[in-house]
């Protein structure tokens, strides 16, 4: 019998509790009794392996189809165990608009380690093709990207990398496994920041990566042993928890996505709204090609940073935060939070726009949600004029932190 993905986030089977407690005890512990002085038997250190964690990450290979999980402490520490993979003198295509933190970790971190990274626009699958050199040995990517939402060509991409033995990770935090599988797609890795949708109340920090191939789940679980940057077991429940209701969650936030980014699109001071739903968004066919939704994710522009942050400080159901993907609603500003990391050096390229707002829509009401942003626009616009008047409204100031 083949279970749609909403029925198999909910109906996981895992390990039999001796209780016959339906919901997966916590293993709450440091260490495990041996059988003997000289044998060791399934677990013995939670750094190493924890039954709680096993269960969260047997779900999410299920879910991504894939064969092997690990999972994380962040979605950051996800990446960097993806990145130990790339040798001294290898070198990293990654694309040119990622999560700031993740630019941080490629652009200061592995240079340290004799791994060079180029930016490439991912999207255009000839430039891709072009950047590649004997002494590439990843490409990563996200679709859509955070936070301008562009569209990358997984399939295009994996018969790339398949010519050029390359490896081929697709971050799939904006999307979950609801929305899109990239590994039925062609590639090699799939990486989540599990904060995000996975979990889903803001409640969990978290990361994982699934493949399909046992050897390169191998070495992505001695890298997360060795460091020991896995997750622990409460965050591993907390985890699991959240994954029953993932399909219900994503369902409903991208459905009021799609009102609200339509009624954005309608209003006077918006400039311009990025939201892969639209027709004319760039690489929209590519994307309904290879997903089953848009996402609760939506971008705008409205021509005035001083507008975006009063807009933003002026929403009463949006809570200003970093990250997405939660039950509430959250705004930011990407170029004073999620992407002030990025390096003062690749601002100029890879930072998105000062008056760029992102929206992460979540599962109030959608007409509640769209009234707060029309008082809020109605309000920012009003603070232009007075700015013009040189009645200027003080911000919030803002500090480089996560998604």
């Amino acid at each position: 019998m083949t279970l749609k993905t909403s029925t198999r986030c909910v109906k996981f089977g895992g390990t039999s509790d001796p209780y016959g407690a339906i919901v997966p005890p916590i293993y709450q512990t440091a260490t495990f009794r041996q059988p003997t002085a000289s044998e060791f038997g399934e677990y013995d250190y939670t750094r190493s392996g924890n039954p709680t964690r096993s269960l969260v990450e047997q779900q999410l290979a299920e879910l991504e189809g894939g064969t092997g999980a690990c999972a994380f402490a962040s979605g950051m520490a996800a990446i960097t165990a993806l990145t130990r993979l790339v040798e001294h003198g290898d070198e990293i295509i990654a694309g040119d608009d990622l999560y700031g933190g993740t630019v941080r970790l490629l652009e200061q971190i592995l240079p340290r380690q004799g791994v060079s990274v180029r930016y490439v626009d991912t999207t255009k699958l000839e430039a891709v093709r072009a950047a590649l050199t004997l002494r590439t040995r990843l490409i990563l990517v996200e679709t859509p990207t955070n936070p301008m939402l562009s569209i990358c060509d997984i399939r295009g991409l994996s018969q790339i990398t398949r010519e050029s033995g390359v490896m081929l990770a697709v971050d799939n935090s904006m999307l979950s496994p609801v929305l899109q599988q990239p590994l039925a797609l062609g590639a090699d890795v799939v990486i989540h920041s599990a904060t995000k949708f996975l979990s889903g109340h803001s409640d969990v920090t978290a990361g994982a990566i699934i493949t399909k191939d046992p050897l390169l789940h191998g070495q992505i679980a001695f890298q997360q042993n060795a460091e020991g940057a896995a997750l622990s077991p409460f965050e591993s429940w907390l985890l699991l928890r959240g994954l029953k209701t993932l399909a219900l969650r994503v369902e409903r936030q991208n459905d009021s996505a799609r009102k609200v980014a339509q009624f954005l699109a309608r209003q006077k001071g918006i400039r311009k709204v990025y939201y892969p739903g639209f027709k004319v968004h760039f690489g929209h066919e590519i994307h309904r090609s290879q997903s089953e939704g848009d996402g609760s994710v939506v971008s705008f522009t409205t021509g005035d940073e001083q507008v975006s942050a009063q807009l933003a400080e002026a929403t009463r159901l949006f809570t200003i935060a970093v990250s997405f993907g939660s039950v509430g609603s959250t705004i930011s500003l990407p170029c004073r939070m999620s992407h002030a990391s990025i390096p003062k050096t690749l601002q100029d390229r890879l930072a998105p726009p000062a008056d760029l707002v992102r929206l992460s829509v979540g599962i109030e009401d959608a007409d509640d949600l769209m009234e707060d942003l029309g008082q809020a626009l109605d309000i920012a616009t009003q603070g232009r004029v007075r700015q013009r008047n040189y009645f200027v409204t003080p911000t919030r100031s803002y500090r480089p932190n996560s998604r």
